[in-house]
Parts: structure tokens; C-alpha cells; sequence
């Protein structure tokens, strides 16, 4: 079936397409009895606009864009996201927006999807995630004037708003609860180590382990997957000094880390106690459930889209100016204990 069209309209109305075009753009030239009749056929026909013409006519995408430059396969099995994306879709839809969400494989795929979404007027703004240490894409879109929120900072943002937690005082206080268990070798499974906030956690972490006396040199980057997330329990268990707890930094790492665990005989948590960062399902249902660092995802999420939509009204205003450096701190995770951790066997 082809889409319909404001010629099939006004073939249907018994007007012009010009009076099909005031009507529908709300305009005036048309009386409100043939307005109305026109937007009945409208709906009947299920004629929507073309994207193309909004364009054209400067008229808004009603659309935001989100690009992810992770593998497709980590996300299906990483709720973070996902959960992130609920949050903003929630606040999106009220507001009639859709959300554009595109995986990329690389960063100069990704800063020429900007260029084309805010060039052919396909998005209205962007929330960015993944910040890396010296972001291109910060420098893009202030170039390019693209109303955009950063999920991350305070640091490496430019001028661009963002919406960002204190991990620091998570990793702290994860360390130091670990420490009043007894535990003076501490291992850490992190996700990959060009994100500027597995660098931010690594800081805290090794800073952590001086304030408390605890031994926090053993660090592992990896992809955020079980296997590595195995692969790195693996490596630091086998280790002459090895750990008596891991945190790691997602809640799939820290599942394999358990089974790990019980593959080479170490019972949990009397041998190995182990921390999962965000907490989800998943960290509930496995035995012993894996205490967790805990936060609100979609709320975070939800966050980031109503700042973006501030952030767009603004720039519509003629207000940019004060959307520049706005930044908005949302709650820490927080440590919620649960069977995986307890005092290490003497």
C-alpha cells in the first residue's frame, strides 16, 4: 500500500491542497468546520507527515538521538542500558518525543551520525553516553550546536549540560566496608579502561585502598562480558596473592566471577566475598545473592531526557546561553550488603 498523501485529502475533502496544507499545519485560511473535516479524513486515512518536508520547513523532529558504541551482543545481555533507555523513553513519550537509538562500531561512525541527524534534521538533541578522556565528540557537538546532555562528567563535558553521580564516594565506601570485614587484599574487575568513568573508579579504588590500609593494586580492565569477567576472576584467584574480595563493575562479571569461584572449590563467602556493581535481578537470584551497589537506572535516565528537553526549549528561546555548563548531580549507588560478602576465613 503507498502512503497516503495531502492530495488524497483533498481529493476526499473536496478542497484544494493548499486549504489541506493550512489545515494541517494549523493555519489560518480555512473555516473550523472544513479545518475539522480535513483532519477527520487526516486521521481515517492514517496520513502522517513526511519527515523530509518537517525538515525543510524547520518544523521540529519530535525525536532524540542516542548512538552506543558497544558491541550489539553486550547489550543484550547488560540490563544498564536497557533500564537507562526505559527511564528516558518514559519521559520522552509524555512529551511526544521518539527516541533514536543507533549502534555504532567505531568513533568516526558515530561522529558522522551526528553530523547527518542534526544536518538532515532528523533529531532535535542527543544524550551521550560512554564518556572518554578527550572526547571528540564534546568538541563536535558544541561545534555543531546540537542541543545535547552528557550521561557522565563533572569532568571532560566542555560546555555541554550533563547529569552525573559521585562514584568516588560509592567505591569509598565499598572499600571501607570491606575493610571493617577484615579483608587487606581487595581485587577489582573493571569494564573497559578507555571510559572516563572506569578511570574515575580506578582512582577512587587504589585512593580507597591507602585510607583504609588495604592492599587495592589489582586491577583488571575487561569488555563487561561473563567470559572476561571470568577470565580476570580466573587470573587474579590463581594469583600468590590472591584477593579475599572482588568488586566488580557489573552485575554479569560478578556472576561468573561466583561461579568461578565454585568452580575452583572456594566456597562463597567464607574464601572469596564478592560486590556486583548495580544491582539487578540477576544479583538476587543466584546462591548466595551478591550484595550490590545499588541506584536508581531509569530514574537517571529520566533525568538525562528532561534536561535534554529543557536544554532544546531553551535553544528554540534563543536562550543557549545558560543551557551551557549545567550540571546536574544525581544520587550515588549505594551498598546494599547481601550473602557474598562476610568477614574472610582466618
Amino acid at each position: 500500500m503507498r502512503r497516503p498523501t495531502i492530495a488524497d485529502i483533498a481529493r476526499r475533502a473536496g478542497v484544494s491542497k493548499g486549504a489541506v496544507s493550512y489545515a494541517l499545519n494549523d493555519r489560518p485560511g480555512v473555516s473550523p468546520l472544513t479545518r475539522q473535516r480535513i483532519l477527520a479524513i487526516a486521521e481515517e486515512i492514517g496520513w502522517r507527515p513526511n519527515s523530509a518536508a518537517r525538515a525543510l520547513s524547520g518544523a521540529a523532529a519530535n525525536a532524540i538521538g542516542l548512538a552506543i558504541r558497544r558491541p550489539a551482543r553486550i547489550l543484550g545481555i547488560e540490563p544498564f542500558f536497557m533500564e537507562l533507555v526505559s527511564g528516558m523513553e518514559g519521559v520522552l513519550s509524555e512529551a511526544g518525543s521518539a527516541l533514536m537509538l543507533q549502534v555504532v562500531g567505531d568513533a568516526e561512525t558515530e561522529l558522522s551520525l551526528y553530523r547527518r541527524w542534526w544536518g538532515e534534521r532528523r533529531i532535535d538533541g542527543a544524550i551521550v553516553v560512554d564518556l572518554r578522556a578527550d572526547d571528540p565528540r564534546v568538541g563536535l557537538l558544541q561545534e555543531l550546536a546540537l542541543p545535547a546532555v552528557i550521561v557522565g562528567g563533572p569532568t571532560g563535558v566542555g560546555t555541554l549540560p550533563h547529569v552525573w553521580a559521585d562514584e568516588a564516594v560509592t567505591v569509598t565506601e565499598t572499600v571501607g566496608y570491606l575493610a571493617a570485614l577484615g579483608h587487606r587484599r581487595i581485587g577489582r574487575v573493571a569494564g573497559l579502561p578507555e571510559l572516563l568513568h572506569t578511570r574515575h573508579r580506578d582512582t577512587a579504588f587504589r585512593a580507597a585502598g591507602g585510607t583504609f590500609g588495604v592492599d587495592t593494586s589489582e586491577v583488571i580492565s575487561t569488555d563487561y562480558t561473563g567470559d572476561e569477567g571470568a577470565r580476570a576472576t580466573r587470573t587474579m584467584l590463581c594469583g600468590a596473592s590472591r584477593p579475599t574480595a572482588i568488586l566488580y563493575d557489573n552485575d554479569i562479571m560478578a556472576v561468573a566471577g561466583l561461579s568461578v569461584a565454585h568452580e575452583m572449590g572456594l566456597v562463597v563467602p567464607r574464601d572469596l566475598s564478592i560486590v556486583a556493581w548495580d544491582d539487578s535481578p540477576l544479583c538476587q537470584v543466584v546462591r548466595p545473592p551478591l550484595t550490590a551497589l545499588t541506584r536508581d537506572i531509569p530514574a537517571y535516565g529520566a533525568r538525562a531526557a528532561a534536561l535534554l528537553l529543557e536544554v532544546i526549549a531553551e535553544a528554540v528561546g534563543g536562550e543557549a546561553r545558560r543551557a551551557k555548563r549545567r550540571g546536574v548531580e544525581v544520587a550515588h549507588p549505594r551498598l546494599t550488603p547481601r550473602g557474598s560478602t562476610a568477614p574472610p576465613l582466618a
